[in-house]
């Protein structure tokens, strides 16, 4: 009985963790946005970065809530369920982040 609780716990904690860093992340993704559209009016020119930094937020703000919720459910079927789509989206979000910082990054170069 001992190890279920431990690999509950360290689900959790998993949980946790994606949580405060999905937050974060979300945090991250409005500042860049503002960045962003400081450096593109200096430049008088428009490119396709911020949005694609408002889509990542929204996949970051997904998870949070996501991870909210698997963190506040007591039905443990459901939490797993959770914590497996939670990670899963996050990834994705993570994978999503480093196509745009490229896309930004390639955008900037050879405008």
């Amino acid at each position: 009985m001992i190890k279920p609780k431990i690999s509950n716990r360290l689900d959790e904690d998993i949980c946790v963790h994606i949580f405060m860093a999905s937050a974060a992340m979300v945090g991250v993704c409005i500042t860049v946005i503002g960045i962003f559209q400081v450096v593109t009016t200096l430049r008088r020119e428009d490119t396709l970065g911020d949005d694609l930094l408002a889509i990542n937020a929204i996949l970051y703000l997904a998870t949070t809530i996501m991870s909210y919720w698997a963190l506040r459910t007591r039905n443990q079927r459901r939490n797993h369920r959770l914590e497996k789509m939670v990670d899963i989206l996050f990834l994705v979000a993570l994978t999503f982040t480093t196509v745009v910082a490229g896309v930004i990054t390639w955008a900037m170069t050879f405008t």
